[in-house]
C-alpha cells in the first residue's frame, strides 16, 4: 500500500463525548483509515468464504486437516518467535472489559497477564469502546506500581463485526481494525518504552487465511509507526472448530508475531453447534455436562498443547468463570472446582490459564506452581505421545444426549439475563456464581436452538420457560429491557435458521447511535 494521502478519511458518526478528543485525534483516525484502506475489502472476502465453508459443511463435506498445508505440518524445523518481554511466564491470566475498575483489580490481583477484552466482555456501545481506549491509554501512561503490574494484552473484536460509528469510504470500519488501530496508535510506543510491547489476543479466527490477514495488519501497522518488525505479539484463541484443524497453519502464518494459542472453551462449543447443529450425532447435553474431560474436548486441548510446544509457543488453558460469593461453602466449592481444572491443565502441559475473579488467582498460581516449580513454562514438554485424528476432534457422540429440564431452564435464564445486560451496556455479568459473557450467551442460545431443531424439547415448553424467566427478571429489575431481551432471544434461538452470531444484529438494533454529523 502506498503511504500517500488517503482518498477519503474516517468519519466519526457519533456525537463527541467526554475526553473523546484524546482518542479520536486526526492522526489516530488517519492511521485507522490506512488500515481500513489496506484490508477492509480482503476482510469482506474472507467473511464470504466463511459463509461458503458453512454451506459446504452443512451439505456434508468432511472436515479434516488440509491437504494443501501438509508440508507445513510435516516440517519440524520452523518455530514461532521467542517469548517477548512480559510473556515468558504466563501461568495466571485474568480477563475482563477495559474499564478502570477492572484495571485496578487486575493490577492488584497478582496475575501475570491482564487481557483487556473488547470482544466478549464488552457491550460495544460507542461510549464503552472509546472509554475502553481511554482506560488503556491511561493505564499505559502511568508508571508501574512498586510490585509491578500484569502484562497487558488486548483482545479486539472479531473479523465478523463492524464499528458503525466509524465510516471509511462509505462503509463501517471493521471493528477489529478500529479496536486494534486506536490502541496501537496511542499505546504501542508506551508499551515499548515500558520494556514490553503491543500484545494482543485474536478472537474467533476460522482458518489460516484470517491469521495471515492479521499478520499483514501487524506488518503494516509497525511500518506506519516505524516500530521494529516483530515487536507485536499475538495469542490466538482456538475457539472455532475449523481453526482446531489448522492450529499449526495459524501459528505458521503468524510465526514472527505469534505468542501462543488459547483454548476458548465456550466459543468452541458454540462453533461446534453452529457447524454441525443440524446433525443428530452432534446433539449436546446440558452445558455443565460438557466438561473439558469429554473425549472430543480432550483431543482438542491435547492437540493444542502438542502443537504449541512443538513450535515454541505458549499453550494457555481455558477460562474458569467461577466468581466466589459470600457463602463459605460456595466459596470453597468454587475454589475446589477451579483447583481441579487448573491442576489437570498443568499436568497436561499447559503453560498457564485464565480466571475471571481475582480471588482465584492464587488457586491457579498454586496449581501451576506445583507442576512448573521454578520454570516459567513447559515449552520443553512437546507431548510427542499425543496423536489426534479428525475423528477424535469430532467424537461428540460419546457424550451426546438429551438435556435435562433444569439445563433448558438454565440456558434460557442465562441468555435472557445476559441479553438484557448487554442491551443495557454491560458485557460481563455475574449470574449464579459464574461470570457470563457473550461466549456463554452464545452457547446457551444455540443449545436451545439445537434442542428445538431435533425436537428433544417442546417449543411450547421453551416459550413457557422464556415467559417465566422474563417475568422473574422484570420483578428483579423493573428497569431492565426485558421485552427487548425476550425479542432478541426469540430471533436468535427460536428461529428456523440459526443466526451465526447474536451480536451483529443486536448491535445495529440496540447499540448504534447515529446523530446528524456534518
Amino acid at each position: 500500500m502506498t503511504l500517500s494521502a488517503l482518498d477519503s478519511r474516517v468519519r466519526v458518526l457519533a456525537a463527541p463525548g467526554d475526553r473523546h478528543d484524546e482518542i479520536l485525534t486526526p492522526a489516530a483516525l488517519d492511521f485507522v483509515g490506512r488500515l481500513a484502506a489496506a484490508f477492509a475489502e480482503r476482510r469482506r472476502e474472507l467473511l464470504k468464504e466463511r459463509r461458503r465453508q458453512a454451506i459446504r459443511l452443512a451439505a456434508g463435506s468432511p472436515l479434516d486437516f488440509p491437504l494443501a498445508t501438509r508440508a507445513v505440518r510435516a516440517d519440524a524445523s520452523w518455530r514461532v518467535a521467542p517469548p517477548a518481554p512480559g510473556l515468558v511466564d504466563r501461568r495466571v491470566e485474568i480477563t475482563g472489559p477495559p474499564t478502570p475498575g477492572t484495571a485496578e483489580r487486575a493490577a492488584a490481583s497478582g496475575a501475570d497477564v491482564w487481557m483487556a477484552d473488547f470482544e466478549d466482555a464488552t457491550a460495544p456501545t460507542w461510549e464503552n469502546i472509546v472509554a475502553g481506549q481511554l482506560c488503556l491509554r491511561d493505564v499505559t501512561g502511568r508508571a508501574a506500581a512498586p510490585g509491578g503490574r500484569p502484562t497487558l494484552m488486548v483482545r479486539p473484536r472479531g473479523w465478523h463485526l463492524d464499528e458503525e460509528h466509524l465510516e471509511f469510504d462509505g462503509r463501517p470500519v471493521p471493528a477489529a481494525l478500529a479496536d486494534f488501530g486506536l490502541y496501537f496508535f496511542h499505546c504501542a510506543r508506551r508499551q515499548i518504552g515500558a520494556g514490553q510491547g503491543p500484545y494482543f489476543y485474536l478472537p474467533k479466527l476460522e482458518n489460516r487465511y484470517e491469521a495471515r490477514l492479521w499478520n499483514d495488519v501487524f506488518l503494516l501497522a509497525q511500518r506506519l509507526l516505524d516500530i521494529p518488525r516483530g515487536t507485536v505479539r499475538a495469542t490466538v484463541l482456538i475457539e472455532t472448530v475449523t481453526a482446531a484443524f489448522e492450529m499449526e497453519e495459524i501459528l505458521y502464518e503468524l510465526r514472527e508475531h505469534a505468542a501462543g494459542l488459547n483454548a476458548g472453551r465456550w466459543d468452541y462449543l458454540f462453533s461446534l453447534i453452529k457447524t454441525f447443529g443440524h446433525r443428530t450425532d452432534f446433539l449436546l447435553p446440558d452445558r455443565d455436562r460438557v466438561t473439558m474431560t469429554a473425549p472430543f474436548m480432550r483431543a482438542y486441548t491435547e492437540l493444542l498443547v502438542r502443537t504449541c510446544h512443538r513450535r515454541g509457543a505458549h499453550a494457555i488453558g481455558a477460562m474458569s468463570a467461577e466468581v466466589p460469593g459470600s457463602d463459605p461453602a460456595a466459596r470453597e466449592a468454587a475454589s475446589a472446582a477451579v483447583r481441579r481444572d487448573k491442576e489437570r491443565e498443568a499436568e497436561d502441559g499447559f503453560d498457564g490459564s485464565w480466571v475471571a475473579s481475582p480471588e482465584l488467582v492464587p488457586v491457579c498460581r498454586e496449581a501451576f506452581g506445583t507442576v512448573l516449580g521454578g520454570d516459567p513454562h513447559q515449552l520443553g514438554r512437546t507431548r510427542e505421545d499425543v496423536e489426534v485424528s479428525a475423528r477424535d476432534l469430532l467424537s461428540v457422540r460419546r457424550i451426546s444426549g438429551r438435556p435435562t429440564p433444569e439445563g433448558v431452564r438454565s440456558d434460557i435464564a442465562v441468555a435472557l439475563r445476559y441479553y438484557a445486560a448487554w442491551i443495557g451496556g454491560r458485557g460481563a455479568v455475574v449470574l449464579d456464581g459464574l461470570m457470563e459473557d457473550a461466549a456463554t450467551a452464545e452457547i446457551a442460545r444455540t443449545q436451545v436452538w439445537q434442542w428445538l431443531r431435533h425436537r428433544v424439547v417442546e417449543r411450547a415448553e421453551v416459550v413457557r420457560l422464556l415467559d417465566a424467566e422474563a417475568a422473574a427478571l422484570l420483578a428483579e429489575d423493573p428497569s431492565a429491557p426485558v421485552a427487548e431481551a425476550r425479542q432478541l432471544f426469540a430471533r436468535t434461538a427460536l428461529a428456523q435458521e440459526l443466526p451465526l452470531f447474536f451480536t451483529p444484529g443486536a448491535y445495529r438494533e440496540h447499540l448504534v447511535l447515529h446523530p446528524d454529523v456534518d
